[in-house]
């Protein structure tokens, strides 16, 4: 499918040069892959990678002063926004607004793998649960 929403020679380059920055080394284990700040790459969003193996694991509710975008690479999830719970599969893609409190687990069977978009330069959270 072809697009062609814009007209190119309306947006100017900001002199930004291309970055890359390493979201997480394949080679070590545990569920909070890793991250990547919008700040490091000179971007407005900031980048996470989430796995676990294990039902019922995941990360334990907290909130953002800014927008969460989810999208579901592998497995299924239960993902608790609010008051709402919404059960998601790979290539789904969710939204936790802006101070909304959230929290998502694996389903299973397998594994659970996630790309969390934060649409800030910086990862900012307060966890509302303890371990």
């Amino acid at each position: 499918m072809a697009r062609n929403d814009f007209d190119p020679a309306t947006v100017k380059p900001d002199g930004r040069p291309p970055t890359q920055e390493q979201l997480f080394d394949p080679a070590v284990d545990g569920p909070w892959r890793g991250s990547v700040e919008g700040i490091a790459l000179g971007g407005a969003v900031t980048v996470l990678a989430y796995g676990t193996d294990t039902p019922g694991e995941g990360p334990r509710l907290h909130v953002h002063p800014y927008d969460e975008t989810f999208i579901v690479v592998a497995g299924r999830a239960r993902f608790f926004i609010g008051d709402t719970t919404i059960d998601a599969a790979a290539g789904d893609v969710l939204l936790g607004p802006a101070g909304v409190p959230h929290r998502f687990e694996n389903l299973g069977p397998g594994r659970l793998q996630t790309v969390d978009i934060h649409h800030s330069p910086r990862w900012i959270q307060t966890d509302l649960e303890q371990d």
